[in-house]
């Protein structure tokens, strides 16, 4: 088990990040601002995020946040430039950087929710490839209570939920909360767990994620989450030919070869 402090000479502030069983474990550890991002925790979270696209040992990755009321309430408005609510006056890509879908790393990401999620904490959430939240988990997005936009989280919710369900979270505010059974119910969360078994149940779908092909796991979640951007017959040509050029990988013929000899492959890394 390795534990970072810095990564690439950024200090990871108000952040956890550990590395086991081919696993990287992600943990906002901000608790007393309910785990709120800030500047200084976004810009690890980008570090780090380069860190784990770099590294062939890990094959998926844990975000959850530290104690048991809040996953993240989203952007930390408390510091002296955090305050206007305001980042950089950049294009979205270069200024949001959060997330794995914000970092384009493919590398299978689960969010284990151990509380509250609220505002731009749903980043974390609609960015995800499978969510598991403990039972007292909720959903609320606060942006419009303080004069902000709910734009990226919104677009984020409506593909994932019905669009009413996304729009009732993102135009009322603070005065709807969404529980976790609902959640669970229209497919915002994959599975649902009481809070002592929530990470648990994270590193049980993770681990079994990382034993598969990694360079096969990898180009699977670029055909789905990339045909969102397209048409279905651009994205059937997309997805068809991410398979012809899986055909040259080792891991395509070491697959079959493995399953014949009934041992466990031995999967390229690369």
């Amino acid at each position: 088990m390795t534990i970072h402090e810095s990564v690439g000479g950024v200090p990871l502030v108000n952040l956890v990040y550990e590395k086991r069983d081919r696993l990287a474990i992600i943990r906002l550890d901000n608790a007393e601002r309910g785990n709120a991002v800030s500047g200084a925790m976004g810009r690890g979270l980008r570090a780090l995020w380069a860190d784990i696209d770099a590294d062939p040992e890990v094959r998926a990755v844990i975000v959850t946040g530290s104690g048991d009321r809040h996953f993240c309430t989203g952007a930390d408005l408390s510091g002296p430039t955090e305050s206007t609510g305001r980042l950089n006056d950049g294009p979205f890509r270069k200024e949001v950087a959060w997330t794995s879908r914000q970092n384009e790393v493919w590398k299978p990401t689960i969010c284990a929710l151990n509380g509250l999620v609220a505002g731009a904490g749903l980043h974390f959430v609609v960015d995800a490839d499978i969510v598991v939240a403990a039972e007292h988990a909720a959903f609320t997005d606060t942006h419009v209570n303080v004069g902000l936009v709910s734009s990226i989280d919104g677009i984020g919710l409506a593909r994932r939920i019905p669009l009413g369900s996304a729009m009732r979270l993102c135009l009322s505010g603070r005065h709807y909360r969404m529980d976790a059974q609902r959640a669970f119910n229209i497919g915002l969360v994959d599975e649902l767990v009481p809070a002592a078994d929530l990470m648990s149940e994270a590193e049980q779908i993770a681990g079994a994620i990382a034993k598969n092909s990694p360079r096969a796991v990898s180009l699977t979640q670029q055909a789905v989450w990339n045909s969102f951007e397209m048409g279905l017959s651009a994205a059937h040509e997309y997805g068809w030919a991410l398979t012809r050029m899986h055909w040259s990988h080792p891991d395509f013929a070491e697959g079959p070869r493995a399953f014949a000899e009934r041992r466990d492959p031995e999967w390229d890394g690369r």
